[in-house]
């Protein structure tokens, strides 16, 4: 169902973060019991001893994103950040473009199979600058949380979806597991086109932040979507080729990977099923009814608009970019 107001958190939301965060803390058991064996290169790591401080900064960014934040700005106005966002988007791009840079110099360039690549546990140089991009990209998912954290700031809270916070919210302790436990091989996969669509989302954003006069150029914010949907299902693919195949790689990550794909590839099926193929009547519709102070209609609550510029009329222009997180953001 189309709302323009986001999700308020639910019981299944609390749920599915308890029993991730359960997880998490049940595989670090695993790991010191040596049932699994831990990386020991990076067992001494920041924020890798356990995935307690993993989970603790999970939910706090959930308690402030959902509670603390929009009660702190209610009587408050929305802060300008306009030239906040645009460095921001920058730093996404750059960031994003060293992560997949890496990665392609860490092994995808030549190195590794498409087909089967079993954990490398040496010290060769490209193993090891791998395992240094896989902890940098654990590490890029808290920065995503400034996604949200400007929504509260410029008071976006109808933006603030349950489906978003969730998406942001076990991304680091779903990557945290490949860091702890599979540094490197098959599953960094992921990681090589998450930060290769991340370069593309977060460049369509900075345009976005730019302001009305790059708008001519934003006519495929339709196809990123249609970008982040193609990533899933070659993650898909990817990862349960191995259920198929005989390799030396763990076929719990294998699914945990592969399952991951599968959530986030059929939450951004419904949001393009919402925002580009409703029926024509009810777009017409929509598209009709004036809305209040600016502010436009959200498919799924799970979007973000470019509202990044003011126009001469004091309204914001929230019709121009719809962003669904990727990911893997």
């Amino acid at each position: 169902m189309c709302s323009s107001v986001a999700a308020q958190p639910s019981a299944a939301s609390v749920v599915f973060a308890t029993v991730f965060a359960a997880a998490a803390a049940d595989a670090s058991l695993v790991c010191w019991a040596n049932v699994i064996s831990c990386d020991p290169r990076t067992k001494d790591w920041l924020l890798m001893s356990n995935p307690l401080p993993t989970a603790l900064i999970c939910a706090t960014y959930v308690f402030t994103v959902k509670i603390a934040g929009p009660r702190l700005m209610a009587n408050r106005k929305p802060m300008e950040l306009r030239n906040i966002l645009i460095a921001y988007n920058l730093f996404q791009v750059i960031f994003s473009s060293w992560l997949f840079y890496e990665c392609m110099m860490g092994g995808w360039w030549g190195e590794y199979s498409l087909s089967c690549q079993p954990v490398d546990y040496s010290d060769k140089p490209s193993t090891v600058r791998m395992v240094n991009v896989c902890w940098w990209y654990y590490f890029s998912k808290f920065t995503e949380f400034m996604d949200t954290i400007f929504f509260v700031l410029r008071k976006k809270d109808r933006h603030i979806s349950t489906l978003h916070v969730i998406h942001h919210g076990v991304m680091p302790l779903s990557v945290w597991f490949g860091v702890k436990f599979t540094p490197g091989g098959h599953s960094t996969f992921f990681g090589l086109l998450n930060t290769f669509v991340h370069i593309i989302m977060y460049s369509y954003y900075l345009l976005a932040a730019l302001g009305p006069n790059v708008q001519k150029y934003l006519w495929w914010k339709k196809y990123l979507t249609t970008l982040q949907m193609l990533q899933f299902l070659a993650i898909m693919l990817h990862a349960f080729q191995l259920l198929f195949i005989d390799c030396n790689y763990p076929k719990a990550f294998v699914w945990w990977i592969g399952m991951h794909a599968v959530m986030f590839f059929f939450l951004f099926k419904e949001f393009y099923k919402q925002q580009y193929t409703k029926p024509s009547k009810q777009k017409a519709s929509t598209q009709s009814k004036p809305l209040a102070n600016g502010a436009s209609k959200s498919s799924n609550g799970y979007s973000k608009q470019s509202d990044y510029y003011i126009n001469s009329n004091g309204l914001s222009r929230p019709d121009l970019v719809h962003r669904a997180t990727a990911g893997a953001n």
